[in-house]
């Protein structure tokens, strides 16, 4: 058995009817370019041949008597692939719009704790002989990096093997008495390691007030703990809505070299421009910048397939300035104070932290803190994902796009996440049904502030977006297309 970390636990116990916390991983399959014949029963199979490379795809939570400790996982003797893979079709005429309406409604339902925490749907019906698989994984599995690792295996990209953590045979159920006893046992070490832990917490604390003072403040840079109002910012619904634009990574990589920032810099500078644009259609105003948290990896190891070994920081969106250019520089600035107070803080201080919640008590916190209309510490969540730098293939079929999207938090309506994969930076962005009249808006804002700043950055500004590839041949420009 495996015991939950600190994050995993705090991802499960943060789960309540209007926020769910799973991830959601998309694979747009183009099956006219496999080698073979691809359909709904092909893919059953190939799963079925695969799942013992997938270990944590047959992870069940064990819960502990009277909440004494955080959950463990074990290794199920057997998955109901009839309940977990469904088969699904796409409204006509197939297009991106109708994807990704779909993908809102396999998104809005949670994932039933008493199963292996995961279901891949199946969907069928895509125009030019396209199918796609929609994965909902709870993020208390994995995170971006332990996905990104579970999709190599799943496309072939590398070799099979079995993760480390779990070491029970599989079918086997722990008594009460292991239980506790192991609980018991984890307590003892959690007890000894509060005192360094303090001590940790202490002396970043100290560094991070010193770094502070000797920094200065910078007006343009959004205050910690200060989020401003703004129409994302609300009690969030249960229902969501997803939508998706893909750019060229060598375009990316590009304007980042020009404007002499990093990808994840040039990934931010795009929200900041995409929100900009959004606020000020909604709200009529942009001026103030606004807060972004973005989860970072503790643990990039190319092995691991499960667990979140994951913090964060709390980066500045610079949405009241005009200058593309300029957001840009103040995002590098941002990012490079908010990497500098990590490091002084302890980059795993966070997750060790999240080891000290109390079972009994956490679920009731956070349905409370749900209920909120507002979260003064963060506007948006923005991730970016390093993906498989090759294309996959599933059963012989190539995956043309990879979409991945975390989860909305209490008063925060808006998740984009940026995965690399292949030549491509595939983009989604998550939110629910109070918040846009249309969700494509948000893509088409990002692709709009993409090509604003490779313009200003002395590029060619005229942004390719992927979702065109999925409008039946011949089809006009109209709704259902990007």
């Amino acid at each position: 058995m495996k015991r939950l970390n600190g994050m995993d636990a705090m991802l499960l116990y943060s789960e309540t009817p209007n926020l769910h916390t799973h991830t959601l991983k998309v694979l747009v399959i183009d099956a006219g370019k496999g080698e073979q014949a691809f359909n709904f029963d092909v893919f059953r199979r190939y799963l079925q041949d695969r799942l013992h490379d997938l270990t944590p795809l047959r992870y069940t939570l064990v819960n502990v008597p009277w909440r004494l400790h955080h959950p463990t996982w074990r290794v199920h003797d057997g998955v109901d692939l009839s309940y977990h893979l469904r088969r699904v079709q796409v409204a006509a005429p197939g297009g991106r719009r109708e994807l990704d309406e779909l993908i809102g409604r396999i998104a809005s339902t949670p994932l039933d704790r008493n199963r292996p925490l995961w279901e891949f749907h199946f969907v069928e019906g895509l125009a030019d002989d396209r199918f796609a698989l929609v994965g909902k994984v709870h993020h208390s599995l994995a995170d971006g990096v332990a996905s990104a690792n579970l999709l190599s295996r799943l496309m072939g990209l590398v070799e099979g093997g079995q993760p480390s953590g779990v070491g029970d045979v599989a079918g086997m159920v722990p008594t009460t008495s292991q239980l506790l006893r192991q609980a018991g046992r984890d307590h003892i070490r959690q007890i000894t390691a509060l005192p360094r832990l303090l001590n940790d917490a202490a002396r970043g604390a100290t560094r991070l007030r010193r770094r502070a003072k000797s920094r200065g403040r910078c007006p343009d840079l959004a205050t910690m703990f200060n989020a401003p109002p703004t129409f994302l910012n609300h009690e969030v619904s249960p229902t969501r809505t997803f939508t998706t634009v893909s750019l060229p990574l060598r375009d990316v990589k590009q304007t980042a070299k020009s404007v002499g920032a990093t990808f994840t810099d040039v990934v931010m500078a795009v929200a900041a421009g995409g929100l900009r644009e959004l606020l000020l259609r909604y709200d009529g105003r942009a001026d103030r910048p606004l807060l972004a948290t973005v989860p970072i990896s503790t643990d990039g190891s190319s092995d691991r397939l499960d667990g979140n070994e994951i913090s964060g920081l709390t980066i500045s969106l610079p949405v009241h300035i005009d200058s593309p250019l300029r957001r840009v520089s103040l995002i590098t600035a941002a990012a490079t104070a908010a990497k500098e107070d990590h490091e002084l803080l302890g980059p795993t201080l966070q997750g060790r932290m999240m080891g000290y919640l109390p079972p009994p008590l956490a679920p009731a916190m956070f349905r409370r803190q749900a209920r909120r209309a507002a979260n003064r510490v963060m506007n948006v969540a923005v991730s970016t994902v390093r993906g498989p730098s090759r294309q996959g293939t599933i059963a012989g079929a190539p995956v043309s796009e990879i979409y991945s999207v975390g989860v909305l938090s209490s008063g925060s309506a808006f998740n984009m996440t940026a995965w690399s994969y292949g030549d491509q930076v595939d983009i989604a962005v998550l939110s629910d049904d109070r918040t846009f009249n249309d969700p494509r808006e948000a893509a088409e804002a990002m692709a709009h502030a993409f090509a604003e700043l490779q313009r200003e950055a002395g590029l060619d500004g005229d942004a390719h977006v992927a979702g065109q590839r999925l409008r039946p041949p011949g089809q006009a420009s109209g709704p259902s297309a990007i």
